[in-house]
């Protein structure tokens, strides 16, 4: 079975809301996931040994938070070239972070990211019934680009 690892950061509960159900869309594939609060990572072998990777911070002030730039740089030292990859992010008005972790991943970790781009949704579409659909299909491609 393949582990994905999702890491996150989340100040008002909609990006870690993004973070569960694209987990139920991986696990639907097939894959077996561990979540965490980017927070509770502390050392990059704690991110190293999973067969892919989905990232996830909200946008705010048109950037992502300090806190994920530094998790990236910590991501960034576990070599992650050639693992598949997602990234995600809410957002109320612009929605820069989802691109530019993917970016990040894609042409900075050598990352094999998956064609959907970056899953970027508004906090209200987060609490919609389109939300939740859009994070687990999202989940489902990741997982679907690990299948043997």
């Amino acid at each position: 079975m393949k582990s994905v690892l999702i890491a996150y950061f989340s100040r008002t509960g909609k990006t870690e809301k993004m973070a569960q159900y694209i987990a139920e869309g991986l696990r639907m594939s097939g894959c077996k996931v561990e979540l965490h609060s980017i927070s509770k990572i502390n050392n990059e072998s704690e991110v190293i040994g999973f067969d892919g990777y989905v990232f996830g911070c909200p946008t705010y002030h048109k950037d992502m938070t300090n806190n994920m730039k530094q998790f990236l740089f910590l991501a960034e030292r576990a070599n992650l070239v050639g693992k598949i990859g997602g990234a995600f992010g809410s957002h109320t008005h612009s929605g820069e972070s989802a691109v530019m972790i993917y970016d990040t991943m894609q042409h900075v970790f050598k990352m094999d990211m998956t064609s959907l781009g970056p899953l970027n949704l508004t906090e209200d579409m987060v609490q919609s019934a389109e939300g939740p659909k859009a994070c687990q299909q999202y989940g489902k491609a990741v997982g679907e680009m690990l299948a043997p």
